[in-house]
């Protein structure tokens, strides 16, 4: 009575609680599963080409990732806290079906920070540095595990896999069928390639944000290389993915891809729809259409059938406005695209420019929440895409939240500690690389680099 007397619904409080918490989360996870990688790459190449100006940049880079994984490890125990109380339904489904990547996750953690307690505390402590350079692979492999088997638990949410239902009781389970579901493979691909991206774009806009200063130093010219280099290439990657994503709507989520498109009509030679207004009567204005686009991502020929809304019941049509969601992520994807090609001729044909020319280096700067943001949203275009289901054509999002009281006070107290967490967190980044820049610490040290970049 309480409930429908002052409006509240638990539903909607359990979606907006979980929402925000794993928006601020995804940014410290994607920082955690790619920065990693990169310091990896920098330690290899100062090891490899007896530069101290890459070691000295894995050192920093691996400083600065320590206070991201501190707050991870809040926001991630946040979650776990909140699918028990806000998700009761799902979680026993889960337990039964999907509990082991959810098990390997926390031992991915695990881990992860075992070796990168190692890691940091072996810095020159071993004549040989690639003795140091190996203790870094468990940490590259853990925090990229960790995305790895929370990513199977979403795979199985959107194409649930291993186990049949029947009379509404779950029965037949196959832990390792349910791991193996038809969306892992893209999902997962998609999670890990653009974490890495994104890191990448991120650490290349502190080495241009430092250019943009004048700060004219060999350090940030080679980082600056190393991370938009990286950045390039994992663009590459992403785009292959994304084709091979939407391939995997096309044959197993259809309702998402059309909603995506505003494609009604099940045709032949579908197009590709960018912008425009959709009328009460489903007609599409001011839209760009691209023949065929649409057939070519579905199933690669430009004939190919494409399923569209009114063949599939109104009840399981996820919400229209994805169609900007998924518009205005392909936007930031473009522009990353002319940033880092920009980039890469440039250095090409005249590396002294690549270093100075003040738009490049915006440019780069800007690249970096382009990224964060295109990973934002990916992930609110992959949720609410999937609805009305949480588990798809199993448990309807209404049928898995809670229906306690409080939801709404509880949505208040996490927000008031994400506030606090993240002014902290960048308080502390800031004040850490403000106060101790690179060119100050190589001179302090004598530091020898080895050749400009």
């Amino acid at each position: 009575m309480h409930m429908l007397l002052s409006g509240y619904d638990p539903v909607v409080y359990s979606r907006m609680l979980t929402g925000l918490t794993l928006a601020f989360h995804i940014i410290f996870a994607t920082i955690g599963v790619g920065v990693p990688l990169m310091i990896a790459l920098a330690e290899w190449m100062g090891i490899k080409r007896g530069d101290d100006h890459y070691l000295l940049m894995a050192r920093r880079w691996a400083r600065g990732f320590v206070i991201t994984v501190a707050v991870g490890v809040v926001t991630g125990t946040a979650i776990g806290l909140q699918l028990s109380l806000l998700w009761p339904s799902f979680m026993k489904v889960a337990g039964q079906s999907i509990a082991l990547p959810l098990f390997m996750e926390t031992f991915a953690f695990f881990f992860e920070a075992i070796f990168l307690g190692i890691y940091l505390y072996t810095w020159d402590r071993f004549k040989n540095r690639m003795t140091h350079f190996w203790l870094l692979i468990p940490v590259v492999i853990g925090s990229s595990g960790s995305a790895f088997f929370i990513t199977i638990v979403n795979a199985f949410m959107n194409a649930p896999a291993g186990i049949k239902v029947k009379d509404g009781q779950i029965i037949d389970i196959s832990p390792f069928g349910a791991m193996l579901s038809p969306a892992m493979p893209t999902k997962v691909s998609h999670v890990l390639v653009t974490a890495y991206l994104t890191c990448a774009f991120v650490l290349a806009a502190i080495a241009a944000w430092s250019l943009l200063k004048g700060r004219n130093h060999a350090y940030y010219k080679k980082a600056l290389k190393l991370t938009m280099t990286a950045a390039f290439v994992f663009l590459l990657s992403s785009a292959v993915i994304g084709d091979l994503s939407g391939k995997y709507l096309a044959n197993y989520q259809p309702e998402k891809l059309a909603a995506m498109e505003w494609h009604f009509e099940t045709t032949a030679e579908a197009p590709l729809v960018l912008g425009g207004i959709l009328t009460d009567d489903n007609e599409i204005k001011y839209g760009l259409k691209i023949p065929f686009a649409l057939s070519i991502l579905a199933h690669g020929v430009p004939n190919a059938e494409v399923t569209g809304l009114n063949d599939i019941p109104e009840d399981e049509h996820p919400p229209l406005y994805i169609h900007y969601l998924f518009d205005l992520k392909m936007v930031f994807v473009a522009l990353m695209v002319v940033i880092a090609t920009a980039f890469m001729l440039t250095y090409r044909f005249n590396r002294k420019l690549a270093y100075s020319n003040k738009w490049i280096l915006r440019g780069i700067i800007l690249a970096a929440p382009l990224a964060m943001l295109t990973i934002e949203h990916g992930w609110i275009f992959s949720e609410i895409g999937r609805q009305p289901w949480l588990l798809r054509g199993i448990m309807r999002t209404s049928e898995g939240a809670t229906v306690s009281d409080h939801v709404d006070t509880m949505l208040w107290v996490f927000a008031a500690l994400y506030v606090v967490l993240a002014f902290s967190s960048v308080t502390v980044l800031i004040r850490m690389f403000r106060s101790n820049r690179a060119e100050d610490e190589i001179a302090a040290k004598g530091i020898q680099g080895g050749e400009e970049a």
